[in-house]
């Protein structure tokens, strides 16, 4: 009986040592302690900044060049996001230099486009309103 149980043990205690080595592994994998992470304040902004371009794509119109336009303007901002994040944490002067010329020629093209798409009575692509965004706040 002691031998079974030890048995028992000794394989659960082995499946636990491999879920976790192979949990740790993972690449994906954040390594949290409490509320503090190993990402830097860059990272953190650039993950931001994706999230946000990501967000703004996911409206399609049907028409191809409304979609375009739509689509582009997100993205488009998502590059002004990322250089004005290497302006402020970067430090290589090239790399300065070129995110301050992307800031000013992606908000020309973002502008264009707005004009585009108001032009053929079209609108910039919303994200779809979510419960909270649709409750009557104007007492507030």
């Amino acid at each position: 009986m002691k031998t079974m149980a030890t048995a028992v043990l000794m394989s659960g205690l082995l499946l636990a040592s491999c879920s976790a080595e192979n949990t740790a592994n993972e690449p994906d994998m954040e390594i949290v302690r409490g509320d503090v992470t190993d990402k830097s304040p860059a990272e953190i902004a650039y993950e931001e900044a994706n999230a946000k371009m990501h967000e703004g794509m996911g409206v399609i119109d049907p028409d191809p060049d409304i979609a375009f336009m739509q689509g582009m303007i997100p993205h488009h901002q998502g590059a002004v996001d990322m250089a004005e994040i290497v302006l402020k944490y970067g430090k290589d002067a090239e790399t300065r230099e070129l995110a301050q010329q992307i800031i000013n020629s992606q908000n020309k093209e973002i502008a264009q486009m707005r004009e585009w798409l108001e032009k053929n009575n079209a609108v910039p692509a919303e994200k779809p309103a979510t419960d909270a965004d649709s409750q009557d706040h104007s007492g507030h």
